[in-house]
């Protein structure tokens, strides 16, 4: 099934392979409302986090594009970098990209495996929702626990809507985006089917559940479009 981009894939099958990774930043930016204004976002909201000596990590990061702009946004601390993908397509991207900033370290781990070390900034950008839910739950624990106290969660996820008929509205109000891009219909349809049981979305609600029962109490929207939210938690 051809769903946009030059990517093919197959039904209730999307994988983030070699196939995804030679064509991630131009579909993300076609299918992701706001994609690079998000960037913008993290990496000013990282301003008020990172430090000298601050650990800073990435989930999910992709071909690393976002983790490398938070480090130029913030070139003249002493950060720590760690980005961390399952994908070895994805790694490669990540690692050729920033092998220019050896303060920028690519691991190719599981992150519901992961050891965190202290940390004070944790972003993941559209990436949780791809984690079985059954694993959800202890990873916003690990995260909560690694954050030192003052840290943050910047977490962005797309969110089903609060009930049927918002959930209805904020499909419909997602497929115009993506004729809008340019999709045609049967793109928009086959990368539905292949995310099936791939792409499991919470409500904003149930996102909110997932760190106020790791810990976390402070937490405020610093985005929303549609069906895609940022959220930014405190400890």
């Amino acid at each position: 099934m051809k769903v946009g981009d030059s990517i093919a894939t197959n039904n209730s099958g999307w994988k983030f392979d070699k196939n995804v990774a030679e064509n991630f930043e131009s579909h993300a930016r076609r299918s992701i409302p706001m994609y690079e204004l998000g960037h913008q976002l993290v990496c000013d909201i990282s301003d008020f986090f990172l430090q000298d000596n601050s650990t800073c990590y990435e989930l999910g990061t992709s071909t690393g594009e976002l983790i490398e702009k938070i480090a130029e946004h913030n070139k003249h601390k002493q950060v720590n970098y760690i980005a961390i993908d399952n994908q070895s397509a994805m790694i490669e991207k990540a690692k050729d990209r920033c092998k220019a900033n050896d303060r920028i370290k690519i691991e190719n781990e599981d992150i519901n495996l992961y050891h965190f070390e202290s940390s004070d900034l944790i972003v993941s950008y559209y990436c949780i929702q791809f984690i079985p839910p059954k694993f959800r739950q202890q990873l916003f624990n690990k995260i909560y626990q690694s954050l030192n106290w003052g840290g943050a969660l910047i977490l962005f996820e797309k969110v089903r809507g609060s009930d049927a008929r918002f959930h209805d509205i904020l499909t419909s109000l997602y497929t115009e985006f993506k004729l809008n891009q340019n999709y045609s219909p049967a793109e928009i349809i086959s990368k539905s089917k292949s995310l099936k049981g791939v792409l499991e979305p919470f409500s904003r609600q149930g996102n909110v559940d997932l760190m106020k029962r790791a810990g976390f109490k402070d937490i405020e929207t610093i985005m929303k479009f549609t069906s895609f939210e940022g959220f930014l938690a405190i400890k």
